[in-house]
């Protein structure tokens, strides 16, 4: 059983992880800059620094909404929030598009951060680009919602590893548990903790991946 402590920490790895290649540019940057004298050359790395600099905003700013407890954030999030971290997630991809079919006009915060992991899972599937398909519908009921979300990657060659698989399915064994699969291990977690269900399946051109959350509403 892994504790809340060791996926904290394995998320973190992963956040570093991620974060090392464009905060490292930033510092080859600066230190091309401090003995660089040529204007067009200096130009180049200005533009270098601020791409590096705006992918890691980017960055730390989608894991503090996929991995974290904003303390800014209700119980429901506005769905314009993870499309517009999706869309400067992409703004430097160039491969890959977002179609973005989200009905819903807000989601909870766990039907959010299910989304993004999706969505970034999706995106590190499509190595040799396509089209990122992300919808999402609440459907109101007499005791009870119901959430849905989807999300389909579809292009060449998918790139998705077994062990990402299995983590989504809740079959990961004794110490399989890493940085990598960490993100899909909290997105099984969070969707039991709303007594919901993942699924997924993976083809030589798409990966889909689905969770049906059931949410308890008060009966007016």
């Amino acid at each position: 059983m892994t504790s809340s402590t060791d996926l904290a920490a394995l998320l973190c790895s992963r956040l570093c992880h991620d974060l090392l290649s464009p905060v490292g540019a930033i510092g080859n940057g600066l230190e091309l800059l401090a003995d660089e004298t040529d204007p067009e050359m200096r130009r180049s790395v200005m533009d270098l620094l601020e791409q590096s600099a705006r992918t890691s905003a980017v960055k730390l700013q989608f894991y503090r909404f996929a991995y974290g407890s904003p303390a800014a954030l209700g119980e429901t999030v506005p769905v314009d929030e993870p499309r517009a971290l999706l869309e400067a997630l992409l703004a430097d991809n160039g491969k890959v598009t977002l179609d973005w079919a989200v009905e819903a006009q807000e989601l909870d915060r766990a039907a959010m951060k299910i989304l993004l992991v999706f969505a970034a899972l999706g995106i590190a599937a499509l190595v040799r680009g396509g089209t990122l398909a992300v919808g999402a519908e609440v459907r109101p009921g007499d005791a009870e919602t119901e959430t849905e979300i989807v999300v389909r990657a579809g292009g060449p060659r998918i790139a998705f590893e077994p062990a990402i698989g299995r983590a989504l399915a809740g079959e990961l064994g004794e110490g399989e548990l890493s940085a990598h699969t960490a993100p899909a291990f909290l997105v099984r977690r969070l969707a039991e903790e709303k007594g919901g269900e993942v699924q997924h399946a993976v083809a030589a051109d798409a990966l889909l991946m689905g969770a049906l959350l059931p949410a308890r509403v008060a009966i007016v």
